[in-house]
């Protein structure tokens, strides 16, 4: 095996912090795309986890923390559905609660970390890889 230089552009790591919020923020305003969403969003975290830059992790794993915490907490509330349409005034109202709560806990925060994201000083990286000849 050779060990080879790799450049990871300071667009690049940037992109890779933003990613995860912007899905996450589509989901929650569209909600038939949670759904979707949840399974793809497995796949963006688990291939930015281990990011060379530890603040592409850090906002990864805030953004995570938001929305899969959100989701789980809607399948806890949400086996309560007649209960909650009983004290919200019915079904419509139910569902509209269910959602302005997720669009509070997930949109303004990733809204803030997207700015957050935008204002830090991305450079671009070297990193090694082992390249099979």
């Amino acid at each position: 095996m050779k060990k080879v230089e790799k450049i990871i552009s300071a667009a690049q790591c940037r992109r890779s912090a933003q990613i995860f919020l912007f899905g996450s923020i589509l989901a929650v305003m569209v909600p038939p795309l949670i759904m979707v969403w949840i399974a793809a969003s497995i796949f963006v975290y688990a291939s930015a986890a281990h990011h060379p830059d530890r603040r592409v992790g850090e906002y990864q794993r805030w953004a995570g923390y938001r929305f899969y915490g959100i989701t789980g907490t809607l399948v806890v509330v949400l086996n309560f559905t007649g209960e909650l349409k009983a004290l919200l005034g019915g079904v419509t109202n139910m569902w509209l609660t269910v959602w302005a709560v997720c669009i509070l806990v997930v949109v303004p925060l990733g809204i803030w970390d997207l700015i957050r994201i935008g204002r830090e000083d991305w450079r671009d990286m070297a990193v090694e890889v082992e390249v099979h000849e």
